[in-house]
């Protein structure tokens, strides 16, 4: 398992400011970290402002709107009133979901946050990452180019693969959700 940081590029703004099916499928593969712990992005989801599966929906509230905010930016919402969820922002009223990623820096700290050793369930799945990583409330609406966050470019060409969403009832024909292909880390085999 890696030990040092991506030798890519750090994702601007500009990246995210994209058609959010495009982010999503491009993030598979990159390299999320939060506050220096972290690892590759394995799978993601995509919500859209005319996706009535989306926070967005239903218009900006005072819980949704970071989603409606600048691109590049983190959206965190608490999931069943239990677990964060860690989505960036694309275009206004759309955004990505990391629904899980494979540990590469920080195992020690994903361990003791998680009290669990086993690596490929760390990360695997949106609330298990966010608690492995320690993202809350407090990382809601903070650019994701600039501390305590680093996203880096897709080092090599992979295979994604499609699906249907997860734990949604609207919409669930839309095949929303990536995942690297052959993945044991994601949450939910496509």
């Amino acid at each position: 398992m890696l030990k040092s940081l991506p030798k890519s590029e750090i994702l601007s703004a500009a990246f995210f400011a994209r058609d959010a099916v495009a982010v999503a499928q491009d993030l598979v593969g990159a390299t999320l970290l939060v506050d220096g712990v972290g690892g590759v992005i394995v799978e993601t989801e995509t919500y859209t402002g005319d996706d009535p599966a989306s926070h967005s929906f239903g218009g900006p509230t005072a819980r949704n709107a970071a989603i409606f905010g600048p691109a590049g930016h983190a959206y965190v919402y608490r999931s069943y009133g239990i677990h964060w969820c860690l989505n960036v922002v694309c275009l206004p009223g759309s955004a990505v979901l990391i629904r899980a990623l494979e540990p590469i820096i920080g195992h020690a700290a994903m361990m003791a946050r998680r009290g669990i050793d086993d690596p490929r369930l760390l990360c695997s799945g949106p609330g298990r990452l966010c608690q492995a990583l320690g993202v809350t409330i407090t990382h809601n609406g903070l650019p994701l180019d600039q501390a305590p966050f680093q996203v880096f470019a897709r080092e090599e060409p992979i295979q994604v693969t499609a699906g249907p969403r997860i734990g949604i009832t609207r919409a669930t024909d839309r095949l929303w959700r990536f995942a690297r292909a052959g993945s044991r880390f994601v949450s939910r085999k496509i």
